[in-house]
Order: C-alpha cells, then structure tokens, then sequence
C-alpha cells in the first residue's frame, strides 16, 4: 500500500512540474517548425498537450510574486534539463570511445551510468522542488485549476495506455496464430 501511495505521489510531482515546465517553456517560446510536434502531422500529440498547458498557464492569472516562483521553477527545469543532457552526451561519449575496442569495459561503463543516474535524479528532484515551490505558493482555485488539468492529463495518459495494452495483445494473438516460419 505505501508503495503504491508512494508511486502515485511521485508520478504527481513530476507530472505536476513537467505540466507547469511545459506550460511555461510554451509560454516562453513558441515550438520550432519542423520539431517533435510537426512529426506526429501538424500539431500532433505534442503540440496538443504544449497548447493545453499555455491555456492552464493563461487560467491561472498569476500574481507578479507567483510570476516569480513560475519564472525560477523555469530556470531551474531548463537549467537542470541542460545539464541532464550533457550527462547523456557524456555516457554516449564514452560508449563511442569504447565500441572500437574488442572488449568492452562494462564495469567503467555501469559506474558512469551509475553516477550519471544519481546525477539526473538530484537534478530531477530539484527541479520538482521548484515547481512544488510554485504550486505551494498558488490559491486554492488556482491548485484547483492546475489539479483538473492533472486529472484530464493522466485521464488521457491512461486512454493512451490501454491502446497500447490492446495493440500488444492484438499483436501477441496475431503472431499466436501465424504458423511458425520454415
């Protein structure tokens, strides 16, 4: 029972700060053309869930003092998401260095992943201390506002999930049922 509270409480931390960092980075600046939303046909998934997130960001008619939480939970998610891709770029660096030499060294490359996991997860923590900072400094219609839409959004996760679930089973009995290749 304590973990699966625990569980839940962590997927609404980081759904909370990926749902404000999104609406925030949207509020910022538009998506590029030709990025992750053009590739899904025009807006596409991505693009639906940015343009959601700028509407919660517009519904909550923040203060100037919760404009200056949102703007250093911001910083910090842009700040810390940086560093997490240069931590990635430096285990894919390592990895390109070592693939050339018949024998790989999995004990230095397990120590490096290893490192750089307790890396990204103090900069994940950070960042969802930012966001936690903000959400904690919004009223109760604005926690309102921003708890609905975590409701739609893991209601929409969920619906995505069971397609998923359903196309795997689909498959398995697809493949069930053909004949074995010869």
């Amino acid at each position: 029972m304590y973990k699966t509270t625990s569980r839940l409480l962590a997927i609404a931390v980081t759904s909370l700060a990926l749902t404000l960092g999104a609406t925030a980075a949207n509020a910022q600046t538009p998506p590029p053309p030709g990025g992750p939303a053009m590739m899904h046909g025009g807006h596409g998934m991505h693009g639906d869930f940015m343009m959601g997130f700028k509407k919660l960001h517009d519904k909550l008619n923040l203060n100037a003092a919760q404009e200056k939480q949102w703007q250093a939970a911001l910083d910090t998610m842009k700040q810390n998401h940086e560093a997490m891709r240069k931590n990635h770029e430096q285990l894919k660096q390592q990895f390109d260095s070592m693939k050339n030499q018949p024998i790989l060294d999995l004990n230095a490359m397990h120590t490096t992943h290893q490192q750089i996991e307790q890396q990204d997860a103090q900069l994940r923590e950070q960042t969802a201390q930012a966001w936690l900072s903000f959400y904690n400094g919004l009223n109760d219609q604005q926690k309102t506002t921003v708890s609905t839409a975590l409701k739609e959004r893991f209601a929409k996760m969920e619906q995505r999930h069971e397609k998923m679930r359903e196309h795997w089973k689909q498959h398995q009995k697809g493949e069930a049922s053909a004949p074995a290749a010869q």
